[in-house]
């Protein structure tokens, strides 16, 4: 709520307050609706209460108006009935004493009149209640109507009353609320004709319904008071009944929390034999067989990672041997036949393929046990990176691609384990090289404050939607019909990952058909730092602009294989 600005200055001090309070209750009865909607969305037991309530509100307030309504009509139809008796015999008594008046100008009628409403008020014991009875010739302007007390009837006796006795010459009574001297409460306002030779005069007797009142509104009040007790009570019992249900269910989500965390000895308690204590006792067998499959498959992993270990250390001693004599082989075969020659450089090439796959499987076997070491050291990560490219030069020339380098002039310091960081990247710059067909490869170096970021860009093949996270899956290829020229074990991108996670930073792929691929490898400038961000954007940038300082505010997922 904004003061308009043409308001005068005075005015808008003023409604300043106005406007904080405003802001206020707002923002309070924001924050309240967003506290219901979130306990409505995460409780099934407020949900039960509040329906609880609510139904049960609406069934017991229509009873309740039914009982009050349906009680007020008793009390007023005995009320109509007394007084429809006693105003009968009165009428008859009237029209005896008045036969003796042959005419209106009888001037001994007045006194009549008189005595006849004293008597009336005299004999009827309701008058100490209150009882108002009055006398009176509608049709007849010069006859003065009779009233004990003498109090004004004009607000209670309605005109609708009039016509209908003096007119239709019936019987009829209506209910009307006045102040006729004691106060302002509801009257049974009761009207009979009074036959005489002269004609016809009417009989008014007014009944305060004080007794009557007083009687439906304690009746309503009593209704009213029963009925939000009620309600409270099956409240009570709701949250009471939810809760008996809702709180086995609640165990089991902690529980189910706790074995999700790997506390496997976890166990709901069992009481009695109902539905809850079967579902209790279900779930605790389904614990126990997830606790012994997990612990199976745990000491399988285990066996899996020794066996991977041992059979990779024992291929050592024969690897030794073997490589020794093609070693011997290779260095003579100019004296051997072509074929002859052919078969000791294939034997040599495999030998040495052979041999990056043994180490790979010893690398990721220290991975699995957890045995890997970070021996972080100040590092200038430019000469990693020419290192790198220069060691690939010959594959890039043989497969007729370009590496381009865009480093920064200045060096990048950073607390690295410098044999993992020229690991990582021999890998990258290897696969882009290899899947480049033959376009150039883009190698982007930059820093910040926190952290420095390296992208390996290729413009082959590229990746397909999904391929970007199972490329750093353990010997996943995205092509197996496609030869490889650089005979890799297929566990470099996972051995590279690791690498990363180790150093804490993050490595990351984007590809896209046709386009090719990007792999960002980020990391910190001091060893246990987390990474906020990245120096240098993922996907690749628009025409026309650079990539390096365009800066990635949102923490990526990392990749895991």
């Amino acid at each position: 709520m904004r003061a308009p600005s043409w308001l005068p200055e005075p005015v808008r001090r003023v409604l300043r307050p106005v406007r904080r309070l405003w802001r206020t209750g707002a923002l309070r009865t924001r924050r309240s609706t967003v506290v219901a909607r979130r306990a409505w969305r995460r409780s099934l037991q407020v949900r039960v209460v509040t329906i609880t309530l609510v139904s049960s509100s609406l069934l017991v307030g229509a009873f309740g108006l039914f009982v009050a309504t349906r009680s007020a009509d008793i009390l007023l139809s005995r009320a109509t009935a007394d007084v429809e008796a006693r105003l009968d015999s009165k009428a008859q008594y009237a029209t005896t004493q008045l036969r003796v008046h042959r005419q209106v100008f009888d001037a001994r009628l007045p006194t009549t009149l008189s005595d006849i409403v004293q008597s009336l008020s005299e004999g009827d014991p309701g008058q100490s209640g209150g009882a108002v009875v009055t006398l009176r010739g509608e049709q007849y302007p010069n006859l003065r109507p009779v009233t004990l007390p003498a109090v004004d009837t004009s607000e209670v006796i309605s005109p609708e009353l009039v016509r209908a006795i003096a007119e239709r010459g019936e019987v009829a009574w209506q209910v009307r609320t006045a102040d006729l001297g004691e106060g302002r409460q509801k009257y049974l306002v009761y009207g009979s004709p009074v036959p005489t030779r002269f004609g016809q005069l009417q009989l008014y007797y007014l009944v305060p319904l004080t007794t009557e009142d007083s009687a439906a509104n304690e009746i309503r009040t009593t209704v009213l008071i029963t009925g939000l007790v009620l309600v409270l009570l099956l409240g009570i019992l709701a949250a009471l009944v939810t809760r008996l249900v809702v709180q086995p269910v609640r165990v089991a989500a902690r529980t189910a929390q706790r074995l999700s965390a790997g506390l496997l000895d976890q166990r709901m308690k069992v009481d009695g034999e109902d539905d809850l204590a079967r579902l209790a006792a279900s779930f605790n067998q389904m614990a126990e067989n997830l606790q012994r499959q997990i612990v199976r498959l745990e000491e399988m992993s285990r066996l899996q990672r020794r066996f991977t270990s041992d059979v990779s250390h024992e291929l050592r001693t024969p690897l030794t041997t073997v490589r020794m004599a093609a070693d011997l082989i290779f260095a003579e075969r100019d004296d051997f036949d072509p074929a002859v020659a052919r078969s000791a450089e294939l034997l040599q090439a495999e030998l040495d393929r052979f041999e990056d796959l043994l180490t790979d499987l010893l690398e990721i076997s220290r991975f699995d046990a957890g045995f890997a070491i970070l021996d972080a050291e100040p590092t200038d990560l430019v000469p990693v990176v020419g290192r790198v490219v220069e060691r690939l030069e010959g594959l890039a020339e043989r497969a007729g691609v370009v590496v381009e380098q865009r480093l920064p002039a200045e060096p990048v310091i950073a607390e690295v384990d410098p044999r993992r960081v020229e690991r990582v990247l021999r890998n990258l710059v290897g696969n882009a090289v290899e899947h480049s067909e033959g376009r150039p490869v883009i190698i982007t170096m930059a820093c910040d404050d926190a952290a420095v970021a390296v992208t390996v860009r290729d413009h082959g093949v590229g990746l397909k939607p999904g391929e970007e996270k199972l490329v750093f899956n353990r010997f996943w290829r995205a092509d197996p019909s496609r030869a490889r020229q650089t005979g890799g074990t297929g566990l470099g991108l996972s051995i590279s990952v690791e690498d990363a996670r180790l150093h804490g930073g993050w490595l990351e792929a984007w590809g896209s058909p046709g386009e090719g691929a990007v792999f960002r490898l980020t990391l910190p400038l001091r060893a246990g730092d987390r990474l906020a961000s990245s120096p240098l954007r993922l996907e690749p940038v628009p025409a026309g602009q650079t990539e390096p300082g365009d800066r990635t505010e949102d923490a990526p997922v990392e990749v895991a294989p």
